[in-house]
């Protein structure tokens, strides 16, 4: 900082200004300040940084699971707004049935300085984990289908009703439901939400099958569908959503001619599905946006950015009158 102020011709107070962003320098004293730094390769030591202001600006993420769509995407979400509020973010990650790693991942964050933590927590037991921890940073969760004061979310619930009520409103009245893993949280949430739908309209609910997330549990649940009489399926994620349409299509059924499908998650892939998919769509960029404001807002956070995020219906082609 001394060689960039002695040849910028400023002081180190200054250079100290143009570095964290202050408004209160000039726009010729910055551009100087910034030649100088360019022609010196000077590079902030965030180190040294957080020695002398006491703040790392820094947000650790942790992650019990971040192989499915919707965590994934949540993460580098995560990591685009921190970047966009001053942010870097520093990540760890815990098998959600040990809770000695989830402990162990906490306490790593911890010691990297880390001014709040996202954790992104589908499973229960990540929650059950964090519950016996005294955290003296902030923490918000995501993914956890609301649950606990910081539970930010992607309203789930909703979203299947939503889905449901597509199929309903097309003149469905036996409507299957392909669930997530039983230990997913907004597994649960969404499995919630499609009784309700059904219950508000008088119908009884069809089947339960549940899979997996994956495409092949999709595939394998065709049979119990086509066996079950159903007309219509509300899908938990659209990657078993896209296994269905392929087992329904061995099957010699058309999709929506005899089976109409509803998915949720809309996947970038779903607009291109064979029919395109109806879905419900999250927003995890906004949902990302909340929980870094959230976190760097402190106590002083804005209510609506812990409010659920509302999701939206995406009408493609999967969806007709049953026959």
């Amino acid at each position: 900082m001394r060689d960039v102020a002695a040849l910028a011709g400023v002081s180190r107070q200054t250079v100290s200004r143009v570095l964290n962003d202050h408004p209160e320098v000039a726009a010729d004293t910055k551009e100087r300040v910034l030649a100088a730094m360019a022609e010196l390769g000077y590079r902030m030591n965030n180190a040294a940084r957080a020695l002398g202001t006491r703040r790392s600006r820094t947000i650790g993420i942790l992650a019990s699971d971040a192989l499915q769509y919707g965590p994934s995407r949540s993460i580098a979400a995560i990591e685009t707004s921190a970047r966009g509020a001053g942010y870097w973010v520093s990540a760890a990650f815990a098998d959600a049935g040990d809770a000695a790693a989830v402990v162990s991942a906490v306490d790593h964050l911890i010691a990297q300085g880390v001014e709040g933590i996202v954790v992104v927590a589908p499973h229960a037991r990540t929650l059950e984990a964090l519950d016996a921890l005294d955290v003296n940073v902030p923490v918000v969760t995501l993914h956890s289908a609301g649950r606990g004061s910081r539970g930010l979310s992607v309203d789930q619930a909703a979203g299947a009703r939503l889905a449901v009520a597509a199929l309903a409103d097309a003149g469905h009245t036996r409507i299957a439901h392909l669930a997530g893993p039983a230990d997913w949280l907004e597994a649960e949430s969404r499995a919630e939400g499609w009784a309700a739908e059904l219950d508000a309209r008088g119908l009884q609910p069809g089947p339960v099958i549940v899979g997996d997330w994956s495409a092949g549990s999709g595939y394998a649940a065709a049979v119990a569908v086509r066996e079950a009489g159903a007309t219509a399926v509300f899908a938990a994620n659209d990657q078993m959503a896209l296994g269905l349409l392929s087992g329904l299509h061995e099957a010699g059924l058309s999709v929506p001619a005899d089976i109409s499908v509803v998915g949720f998650d809309d996947v970038p892939d779903a607009a291109y599905y064979w029919p395109k998919l109806t879905t419900v769509r999250q927003d995890f960029d906004e949902l990302a946006r909340r929980a870094v404001a959230a976190l760097v807002g402190g106590a002083d956070a804005a209510a609506s950015d812990l409010a659920p995020v509302a999701p939206e219906l995406v009408e493609r082609e999967s969806v007709a009158a049953p026959r």
